[in-house]
């Protein structure tokens, strides 16, 4: 039986199912960079049906667009205004009415074969509309657009809860940074396609062909996927819409986190629809440019946002790094401020061509802006789709995907809103908007970052990494993905605990001496990371008894629990004898031990060189750091004096 690979934090299956399908693909033990990625069975398919997917639907959607803008008052009773905002409206409704059908499915039916049956119904519903398009019937084309919209809301839940099951855990941030840079990509792409193939002579009809081509490549791709496990074979599918999306959205709920997550990621959507909308008005009329200025801004936001995603993957050191979501807000909130300035441009006689905008002076730091909001997009949105993916138990996870779904279509629809209330009826200029959304960005910050503080802890702990170090790390891979372990280290400064946070891929919980525990700024972090504190015998005796005890219901909880066995930090750059506590744990707690060490802080601020640490002027910046995992230490072979010396080797001759 092949083994599958389990999402972190949830234990494996005891036994495996009848359903397991024999041809599902194996995760491989070796590491992935982004170029093995994209040329690897078990993502690469994926990747090319979810792009064509994406493509095909903005190449229809735009062609459509503009067939209603210079042809509805030919063949419709509306004006173009009306009929393009019903189709908009088409677009999303089965958002709304099917994405909890469309979970309850992909949990219970294989995954890669749901897929390439999406993609046929995607075929025939291209042929329909390649005929639509031949005889220009906006009518039927509305409809189709319907059924894409459905067909769409069908692939999402599948299209983000397939790819924990092909991936390592170290691949995660990497396949949702190339999926959401695909995704931006091939909207820029089927923006610009549908635009001019709708407007070449026989322009429908080649539309058509080219929607018809373009399903084909995505089935073709589809068809290479390899199959996945079946989490829910036993769910029974109901069928009642509204209870459903009601229940769907309450499995969403059951993890804090998760759902905050999903509102974060909404207000993304939310803020992308808002500027994408506004922008050909905010080129014409702010900027005075023509369509080839909306163009170039369109480019350079969907750049922006492939390179922000590509760069979350660097950043991250291919975990799921929360303190980059953080980043992202601040980037979107200060670029988004800065667009209000950099928008006012001096009025020019007509409508400028390319040339004429890039030679006026501030469209540097414009286009700059709208670079940094999609960078800034991009590293805000990748961890936290990847949260919501680990953190979701597989039984589960398509649905709360579907959850997600619902949600962002109720964003983006409030987005509409705000912009026809804001402009349309206060008269609010576009420029003034933008500056709205940057502040109500700053709002949302603060009230998501408040309720779960994990995201500014991982923020602060990225920066001192990041910043103050040159941080590196070792065979943290012999950290166990899932069950519980403590892990023990040498204490040589106040930073320890936050270095070993920030190169973890599972949460750690430490436990901290007292004093430490209650330090200015410290003591956020160590809450945040629900930190157990812990006291001498002599000094509290109940507070000593109280940590043992939650140090126990850690371990049974299957958590990662860290130790500085020293019971303080080093005072001559040596490591003092471990203290026999651990010996204790592993006694009421026979669990696997992992040794680490810490190489490089000697001497840096935050340790007791020359004298109490933090009360001297810094005299090393930037250092070489270094975190080493040793290997796992059976219950039954642990004891203090073995362990330290495990740590001395790892150690070697570096303080």
């Amino acid at each position: 039986m092949e083994k599958y690979h389990q999402p972190p934090g949830h234990h494996p299956q005891k036994k495996p199912s009848a359903t397991m399908q024999s041809t599902a693909n194996p995760v491989p033990e070796r590491k992935t960079g982004l170029l093995q990625l994209m040329s690897a069975r078990r993502f690469a398919p994926f990747f090319w049906t979810q792009f064509f997917g994406a493509f095909n639907d903005n190449v229809f959607k735009n062609a459509l667009m503009l067939m209603i803008a210079f042809q509805a008052g030919q063949h419709l009773s509306m004006a173009s205004d009306v009929v393009i905002n019903l189709a908009a409206g088409l677009f999303i409704l089965p958002f709304f009415l099917f994405s909890a059908t469309a979970g309850q499915i992909a949990d219970k039916m294989e995954k890669a074969l749901l897929i390439r049956r999406i993609k046929m119904i995607e075929i025939a519903i291209m042929a329909v509309a390649g005929c639509a398009f031949w005889t220009g019937s906006l009518t039927a084309l509305l409809g189709l657009l319907f059924l894409m919209g459905t067909q769409s809301a069908f692939f999402g839940p599948v299209k983000y809860s397939i790819m924990p099951d092909h991936l390592m855990p170290d691949e995660i941030v990497g396949g949702n940074a190339l999926v959401e840079m695909g995704t931006f990509i091939s909207i820029l792409l089927g923006t610009l396609c549908g635009g001019v193939l709708v407007q070449l002579t026989n322009g429908p009809a080649i539309t058509g062909l080219v929607l018809v081509g373009i399903a084909l490549a995505g089935w073709m791709a589809s068809c290479m996927i390899p199959a996945t496990r079946i989490h829910s074979p036993h769910l029974t599918v109901r069928w009642n819409l509204f209870r459903e999306t009601v229940r769907t959205i309450g499995y969403a709920r059951r993890e804090r986190s998760v759902f905050l997550s999903i509102l974060g990621i909404s207000w993304f959507w939310l803020l992308g629809a808002a500027y994408l909308t506004q922008l050909p008005n905010f080129a014409r009329t702010v900027l005075g440019g023509g369509e080839s200025v909306v163009t170039l801004l369109l480019t350079l936001f969907s750049i922006g946002v492939g390179l922000g995603s590509l760069l979350c993957e660097r950043l991250s050191d291919r975990k799921v790094e929360l303190g980059l979501v953080p980043l992202g807000s601040i980037g979107l909130s200060l670029f988004g401020i800065d667009l209000f300035w950099a928008g006012r441009f001096p009025e020019s006689e007509g409508l400028m061509s390319l040339a004429r905008f890039l030679a006026v002076s501030g469209s540097l730091r414009l286009m700059i802006d709208f670079v940094m909001i999609g960078v800034s997009g991009g590293l805000y949105i990748v961890p936290l789709f990847a949260m919501v993916q680990m953190r979701t138990p597989p039984q589960e996870r398509a649905r709360v995907i579907a959850a997600n779904n619902i949600i962002n279509a109720l964003f983006m629809v409030l987005s509409a809103l705000a912009g026809a209330l804001t402009i349309g009826v206060a008269g609010v200029s576009i420029p003034v908007f933008f500056l709205l959304l940057a502040l109500a960005n700053v709002a949302v910050a603060v009230y998501i970052y408040s309720l779960v503080p994990e995201f500014t802890m991982r923020f602060l702990v990225w920066m001192v990494a990041h910043t103050m170090y040159r941080f590196r790390h070792r065979d943290l891979d012999r950290i166990p993905e899932d069950g519980p372990v403590v892990l023990v280290c040498n204490h040589v400064s106040y930073m320890d605990a936050l270095l070993i946070i920030g190169a973890c891929r599972r949460p750690v919980r430490f436990v901290i001496y007292e004093p430490i525990y209650r330090m200015f700024l410290l003591h956020f972090i160590f809450r945040a990371a629900r930190a157990i504190p812990i006291a001498s015998q002599r000094t509290n005796p109940v507070g000593l008894k109280a940590a043992f005890e939650a140090i126990a219901k850690a371990l049974e909880a299957g958590e990662v629990v860290c130790i500085f066995p020293e019971g303080q930090l080093t005072r001559d750059g040596h490591v003092n004898e471990f203290k026999p506590g651990i010996e204790r744990i592993i006694r009421r707690n026979p669990v696997p031990v992992v040794p680490l060490a810490l190489k490089g802080l000697w001497g840096s601020f935050f340790s007791h060189k020359n004298g109490h640490a933090m009360t001297r002027l810094p005299q090393r910046f930037w250092s070489r750091v270094e975190l080493v995992a040793g290997r796992s230490v059976a219950p039954a072979l642990v004891t203090a004096g073995d362990l330290r010396r495990k740590v001395l080797m790892l150690r070697g001759d570096d303080r």
